[in-house]
């Protein structure tokens, strides 16, 4: 009987997480580039926090999108 923590099992957690960071980081960049002004300066700088929770709503509906397309 296998387990869960086999080699094989950690070794496509590990894989599939890294993808997944790659995904959600290129799908920052690319809504960052889409919108006409600086994401980054607008919620660190001038502390945009309406901004900030559209963000935060964004990634965590991304995050289950990816999670769940990659566990079929």
């Amino acid at each position: 009987m296998k387990t869960i923590l086999d080699a094989q099992h950690l070794l496509g957690a590990v894989v599939y997480s890294g993808l997944g960071a790659a995904v959600f980081f290129a799908w920052f960049v690319i809504f960052d580039k889409l919108t006409p002004y600086d994401l980054w300066n607008e919620i660190i700088a001038k502390q945009n926090r309406a901004l900030a929770t559209v963000m935060a709503g964004l990634s965590v509906a991304m995050g289950l999108i990816i999670a769940a397309s990659m566990l079929g």
